[in-house]
């Protein structure tokens, strides 16, 4: 499957805001936000100061969100289209089926420090779901099922490191050890209140 193998700083950079890929490097004094401010990547970077169409905002809106979960266009749209068909409100249940991939909860449970670390971490097998390995990162985890690790991925660096921060669980899910558990889909309150998933929705929507 295509995935994005540039500079993870330029999509930052782009947007004009952390979107946090790179994980603890993200908080230190090396990102390019820390010591640029939000300058768009290009030679040119600084001349571009036009003011955005109403068109462009909610693009830059459905591309950050796409960014910041490492979800390509076309899955992106496809998770519009379930969200769409959902009883629920569109826009939160867009963000609750981008929160239950697997990677995403991987990195939420605090497993490793960013999304693009726990992708590589269940493409490689080292993540099973209710004790079965999964190695689809999209795959979509519901609640009562069970996140654990291999005993090779359990003793990897970049995993051990995180371990030791010990940075607690997001509170829609619970864990122990080396093992986490859904415990029900995250409310709207529970995510970033930066993200305007209604704009996401106006730009599909046209």
């Amino acid at each position: 499957m295509a995935r994005y193998i540039k500079s993870k700083c330029r999509l930052c950079r782009r947007e004009g805001t952390k979107l946090f890929l790179k994980g603890a490097r993200c908080f230190g004094a090396k990102c390019p936000i820390e010591r640029r401010g939000a300058q768009p990547p290009g030679q040119h970077g600084k001349k571009r100061h036009r003011r955005l169409s109403d068109y462009g905002i909610h693009l830059r809106e459905k591309q950050k969100v796409k960014r910041t979960y490492g979800v390509l266009e076309k899955q992106f749209r496809n998770y519009y289209k379930q969200a769409l068909k959902s009883s629920s409100n569109t826009g939160e249940k867009l963000l609750q089926l981008l929160e239950s991939r697997l990677d995403n909860t991987v990195f939420r449970l605090g497993l490793v420090s960013s999304r693009s670390l726990a992708r590589q971490l269940v493409n490689h097998g080292h993540v099973k779901v209710d004790n079965k390995k999964v190695s689809i990162p999209s795959f979509l985890v519901k609640p009562s099922q069970t996140i654990s690790l291999s005993n090779k991925g359990a003793k990897l660096k970049f995993v051990q490191e995180s371990l030791e921060q010990k940075t607690s669980p997001a509170k829609w899910l619970t864990k122990k050890a080396l093992i986490g558990k859904v415990e029900r889909l995250p409310l709207r309150e529970e995510l970033d209140d930066s993200i305007r998933e209604n704009l996401i929705i106006e730009f599909y929507s046209r």
